[in-house]
């Protein structure tokens, strides 16, 4: 395809898969799209780890990473999560009573002391940490680096740079992307408030355009609400250079989602991706879930402050939960295209249809202008 983002990468077509399973990284930049590996808290010895799997399947395809990193590198260095001081008992309180009238046992001693000094090792990871699984990336051949925290920071933008490395960053708005286009970034992922995790409040029929608008010449992917190829073409008639998806191969084989997870996809609506504070104090587009409906209860408790709130879920929730496997709560980040998903496929059908149904589009739309 003719396309900005496919002749800065030298690759097929402008679909880029942003995922944590490094299969779909793989298989997504075999069938000729961009992968990129989602990082956000790995060590730099996981990243080795994940990187040279990658390095040793991909047959010299080319593929990215997508970072958690602030704009200033002084920004909370400094800060340290002591959850023992942060968690108050009524909110701890909330959330064992839920799970113990809803029959989930708790965890064995033993084993929530490790979680718990697992999950404040991640809550603390400093910028400087950060750079450091950067650093161990940049010596693999990654072509792009894409900032989900905002503007990256000048010293990242230099390096990659220094190494032919192309960088983007995510915007909810038209205003984030040209603080992005000042930072030094080649791209920009326009974000829809469709899309599954944390995201904005304006539609990606509103946004893509207005983003676009906004940073031209500079190339826009359109994300958030991208499961179709009729939604891809929708994307480039916007005037974006191609698409960033995530949520479409968690219903691959190779996804890295539970089996009873996958099920709970493939029965849920649209409308069962909600956004809700109840898993990271920030809004967050995630699969409905029995915790999440209990914060909507009348006098139900509010929730923590990011990231209280996240450690909240993780060690007095999410480890219970996906212990036994209880559909009743169990979630995932997830966007509105969750409606779409039916069935288990493989990553390159995906692909496949995704082009198919974008060339169906198109030879809708020359009939109906000729």
């Amino acid at each position: 395809m003719k396309s900005k983002m496919c002749e800065m990468f030298g690759i097929d077509v402008p679909i880029f898969a942003f995922s944590h399973c490094r299969d779909v990284v793989v298989e997504v930049s075999k069938a000729g799209g961009m992968g990129v590996l989602g990082m956000a808290r790995m060590s730099p010895e996981r990243v080795e780890e994940e990187l040279n799997w990658i390095d040793a399947h991909i047959d010299g395809k080319p593929y990215g990473i997508d970072v958690l990193m602030p704009s200033n590198l002084a920004d909370s260095s400094d800060m340290k999560f002591d959850p023992d001081k942060l968690l108050p008992k009524e909110h701890v309180d909330f959330v064992r009573n839920m799970l113990d009238e809803a029959g989930v046992p708790p965890l064995p001693e033993a084993e929530a002391a490790e979680i718990k000094r697992e999950i404040v090792k991640g809550m603390n990871f400093a910028p400087k940490e950060s750079l450091a699984m950067i650093e161990t990336a940049m010596k693999h051949p990654i072509k792009l680096i894409v900032n989900a925290l905002g503007s990256p920071p000048l010293e990242l933008v230099e390096r990659a740079h220094a190494q032919g490395i192309k960088v983007g960053a995510l915007a909810g708005k038209p205003k984030h992307a040209l603080r992005h286009r000042n930072a030094g970034c080649d791209f920009v992922v326009a974000v829809g408030t469709e899309a599954g995790g944390h995201t904005g409040e304006v539609s990606s029929m509103v946004l893509w355009p207005g983003i676009v608008d906004a940073v031209a010449p500079m190339p826009v992917l359109g994300a958030g609400g991208v499961g179709r190829g009729r939604q891809m073409a929708a994307a480039l008639v916007l005037g974006c250079e191609g698409v960033w998806t995530g949520s479409l191969w968690l219903k691959t084989a190779q996804s890295e989602v539970t089996p009873e997870i996958k099920q709970k996809m493939f029965e849920a609506e649209a409308e069962d991706a909600i956004l809700t504070t109840s898993v990271t104090g920030k809004p967050c587009r995630t699969l409905r879930n029995k915790f999440s409906e209990a914060y909507d209860q009348p006098g139900a408790l509010q929730t923590l402050p990011a990231p209280t709130q996240n450690y909240l879920w993780w060690q007095e929730g999410r480890t219970r939960v996906e212990r036994v496997r209880a559909k009743d709560f169990l979630t995932y980040p997830v966007g509105q295209i969750v409606g779409d998903m039916e069935a288990e496929i493989s990553v390159r059908e995906v692909v496949y249809e995704l082009l198919n149904e974008m060339l169906d589009a198109r030879e809708r739309l020359d009939e109906m202008l000729a």
